[in-house]
């Protein structure tokens, strides 16, 4: 996997924990933040297909079978 170099600017308190995390566990600091954004991107990818699983129940008892649907259509 190619790697890209981002600059952000982040409270100087958050960048000092985030020193002080890695150093004590022994991780590098570009690899703690790469999970933490996919985690981050995961949950929030999740949350929206949940709250779309949620907004579409009320369509399901109109939900017609794709096949019947195609058949109605002449494909």
């Amino acid at each position: 996997m190619s790697k890209k170099t981002i600059a952000v600017r982040i409270d100087s308190v958050v960048a000092e924990n985030l020193r002080r995390y890695c150093v004590e566990r022994g991780l590098k600091q570009g690899f703690f933040v790469e999970k933490a954004l996919r985690e981050q991107i995961e949950r929030d990818e999740l949350s929206e297909d949940l709250r779309d699983l949620r907004e579409g129940r009320p369509f399901e008892a109109a939900a017609v079978d794709l096949k019947d649907y195609l058949k109605g259509r002449g494909a």
